[in-house]
C-alpha cells in the first residue's frame, strides 16, 4: 500500500511539475498577455466608457467590472493550458508512455489539471495586482475569493481536458474557445448587471453557467451579485463534478487516445 501511494505521488508530482514548468518557461506568452489585455480593458471600458456610465449597483463602473475581468483571465488561461498541453501530448505520441505506466488514470488527470489551476491562480494574482492601479476595492470575502478562483479554474481545466481528448488537429483545440467560450464569457455579466436586460434575454442569460461564476466572484470581492451566492456555488459544484467525471471516464475509455 505504501509503495503504491509513493508511486502515485511521484507520478502526480512529475506530471504537475512538468505542466507548471511548461507555461512558466514561456511566461512571456502565458502570463504577460493577460496583463496587457486587462490593462486595455480597464483603460477603455473602465476609464473612458465607465465615466459615461457612472455607477452600477452602487459601485463605480471600473470597480464593478474588476471581478469579471479577473475571472475572465482565469477561465481563459486554465482552459488553454490543459487543452493545448494534453493535445500536444497526444500529437507527440508520448501519452502512451503514461498509459502503460502502473499508475491510475486519475493521477494523470490530476497532474494536468494542477497545471491549469496553478496557471489560473497565477494570472488571477497578476491581474489583481494590475487592477489595483485602477481601482481601490477591498476584498469583502478573501477566503471565498480564493475558493471561487480555484473552483472556476478546476471547471475550465477539466473542460479543456475534454476538448483536448476529442481534438484531432490543433484547429480543433481553438474551436471551442473561439465559438463557445468567448461568447459565453462576454455574455456572462462581466461588463454589465443581468438585471439591466429585458426579456427574453434575461431569462436566457440564466442558462449561461459563466454568469453564476462571475456573480459568485463579484460577491466575494464586492459583496453584491445578481444571483444568490448559494445558487452560484451550487452551479459551480455541479459543473466541477460533471466535468471531472467526464474527463476521468474518457481517459479510462481511451477516447481520442487509443483509436
Amino acid at each position: 500500500m505504501r509503495l503504491t501511494i509513493r508511486r502515485n505521488w511521484i507520478a502526480y508530482a512529475t506530471i504537475a511539475r512538468k505542466e507548471i514548468r511548461r507555461f512558466m518557461r514561456i511566461w512571456t506568452q502565458t502570463l504577460v498577455p493577460p496583463v496587457i489585455t486587462t490593462t486595455l480593458y480597464f483603460l477603455i471600458f473602465g476609464q473612458l466608457i465607465g465615466r459615461r456610465i457612472g455607477q452600477m449597483d452602487g459601485f463605480q463602473y471600473t470597480d464593478y467590472i474588476m471581478p469579471g475581468l479577473i475571472l475572465m483571465t482565469v477561465i481563459t488561461n486554465a482552459y488553454a493550458n490543459v487543452s493545448s498541453s494534453f493535445y500536444s501530448t497526444k500529437f507527440q505520441r508520448h501519452i502512451e508512455e503514461m498509459l502503460v505506466a502502473p499508475i491510475p488514470g486519475w493521477i494523470i488527470l490530476a497532474g494536468y489539471l494542477t497545471g491549469g489551476v496553478v496557471r489560473g491562480f497565477l494570472t488571477a494574482c497578476i491581474v489583481t495586482a494590475v487592477a489595483f492601479f485602477f481601482t481601490s476595492v477591498p476584498m469583502e470575502h478573501p477566503l471565498l475569493t480564493m475558493l471561487v478562483v480555484f473552483m472556476t479554474a478546476l471547471v475550465f481545466s477539466s473542460a479543456g481536458f475534454v476538448n483536448a481528448v476529442f481534438a484531432r488537429t490543433f484547429d480543433d483545440v481553438s474551436i471551442v474557445p473561439t465559438f463557445i467560450l468567448t461568447p459565453l464569457t462576454y455574455l456572462g455579466g462581466v461588463f454589465y448587471s443581468v438585471s439591466l436586460l429585458g426579456e427574453p434575454w434575461q431569462a436566457l442569460s440564466f442558462a449561461n453557467p459563466i454568469l453564476y461564476m462571475v456573480n459568485a466572484f463579484r460577491f466575494s470581492v464586492l459583496g453584491v451579485a445578481d444571483i444568490a451566492i448559494e445558487v452560484s456555488m451550487t452551479v459551480l459544484l455541479v459543473f466541477i463534478t460533471g466535468f471531472l467525471w467526464l474527463s476521468a471516464w474518457l481517459l479510462r475509455r481511451g477516447t481520442g487516445i487509443k483509436q
